[in-house]
């Protein structure tokens, strides 16, 4: 078995995937097999190793993982059983975004620039990303590894993100002049140095962030909603949501604009972007509108 399941990491592989992971879960699988003398996936087999995992979460994950890997090694051995992927019944549950006001950005930037030392680059540094992190989506991760090469003419050039794809993100004339400022602020040595930067020149790291915007919204007077504090990557969530608040109504497009705002945005999967619908009353007005008028339609031919 361990030979299958290299080529299919191989194969996983060369097509973008890290799939570091998945070898770890399909290893272990086969040493369990193993010691019980199979060379082929059997169905209660998956089972019961996948039951080892301490939850219903990690249990589902590892039998998941086990099924992947059936689907694709059938094609040629048919002895291998594919195990039923929903045998444990797990659903992933998604957090509800906190979807900042205006306002409320306004003053984290106001709150950003107050930052000390007074005057010096570290308020600029934060307040930038803030806003950028604001009007373009982008994932922190892919903020913090920017480098001054990937600010083009054309966009910022997000290279091998969270799904190994590279991505253009175009900005708005506005963004680009406030990239513009900061950069001449801080004064890079050279074009493949990071754009956001700490105190000592280096670059900025996510716990940092993490805490100084955590004591960011704090100031800015932000109330957290069902008693859990706003999060940074609740700026990712925003822009998705007004993005999709500013969409054509008409049915024929939302289909291409959905599409788009998952490319400009890095979804490996249009579900992903398609739960943003859920995220505000307004969207999910319109879902439910849309769709008694469909089944009104219906009645009525």
């Amino acid at each position: 078995m361990l030979k299958a399941i290299e080529a299919y990491l191989a194969l996983r592989r060369a097509t973008g995937f890290a799939m570091l992971n998945a070898e770890y879960l399909l290893k272990s699988f086969a040493a369990f097999a193993a010691e019980r003398g199979q060379t082929h996936v059997n169905m209660q087999t998956a089972i019961d190793w996948a039951e080892r995992g301490p939850s219903v979460a990690q249990r589902d994950a590892r039998l998941k993982s086990v099924c992947r890997f059936v689907r694709h090694v059938r094609v040629e051995d048919a002895r291998h059983e594919l195990p039923p992927v929903n045998h444990f019944g797990a659903r992933k549950m998604r957090r509800s975004p906190h979807i900042y006001l205006a306002a409320e950005i306004d003053r984290l930037i106001e709150a950003a620039l107050r930052l000390r030392p007074k005057g010096g680059l570290r308020s600029r540094t934060y307040a930038t990303l803030i806003a950028l992190l604001s009007v373009t989506g982008l994932r922190i991760s892919e903020a913090l590894k920017l480098t001054v090469a990937d600010v083009t003419p054309d966009g910022l050039l997000i290279r091998e993100t969270k799904f190994r794809k590279t991505r253009l993100a175009p900005l708005h004339d506005t963004a680009v002049e406030g990239l513009k400022r900061y950069l001449a602020r801080r004064r890079p040595r050279s074009e493949a140095d990071t754009v956001f930067v700490d105190a000592n020149g280096l670059p900025l790291r996510y716990i940092a962030v993490k805490e100084t915007f955590d004591r960011l919204v704090g100031r800015a007077g932000i109330a957290p909603a069902a008693k859990r504090r706003p999060r940074l990557h609740d700026l990712r969530h925003t822009f998705a949501v007004r993005v999709l608040q500013g969409s054509p109504t008409d049915r024929s497009r939302i289909g291409a604009h959905m599409a788009a705002l998952a490319t400009y945005m890095g979804h490996v999967n249009i579900y992903s972007t398609y739960w943003y619908l859920e995220a505000t009353a307004d969207l999910m007005r319109d879902v439910a509108a849309a769709g008694e008028a469909f089944i009104a339609e219906g009645r009525q031919s």
